[in-house]
């Protein structure tokens, strides 16, 4: 059991899933980076000095105005963090297109390195072509 777990971590495609996991991981993070520490400060900015970070709305509870997120949710009130939300899914959005041009370009550079079909040969009589020659080559012998 241990040879064949040993055979089957050593097959490539276990080898570079491992390792697109890894990458993945660490470029989620870069992402996140970027959209915490780039993208919603310059939205805030534009928004008149926004955190959206902190945006939320109270569902229950008493929370004052101006509280955090975090003192919030520690107060024990049910919040609806819309602006976690927007980060997540602007995250989501910059993760999707740069998977989407990565598979584009491999499409791409997959189809510059493919052989091109060679024309099918031309197809021979049918069946009934075929039974109607030696059909009428019977008849002639006869």
């Amino acid at each position: 059991m241990l040879s064949e777990f040993r055979q089957f971590i050593a097959k490539g495609n276990v080898m570079d899933l491992a390792v697109a996991v890894i990458i993945g991981g660490a470029f989620a993070t870069i992402v996140g980076s970027l959209t915490a520490d780039v993208i919603m400060p310059l939205v805030g900015a534009i928004f008149g000095n926004v955190d959206f970070s902190d945006k939320y709305v109270v569902l229950s509870g008493e929370v004052a105005a101006g509280t955090s997120l975090v003192a919030a949710r520690e107060a024990g009130a049910v919040v609806l963090a819309w602006g976690s939300f927007v980060s997540a899914v602007i995250n989501f959005v910059i993760l999707a297109f740069i998977i989407f041009m990565l598979v584009r370009n491999a499409a791409k550079l997959n189809a510059r390195f493919e052989k091109p079909e060679e024309p099918a040969a031309p197809a021979g009589p049918s069946e009934i072509d075929l039974l109607t020659e030696i059909r009428d080559a019977l008849q002639k012998q006869s």
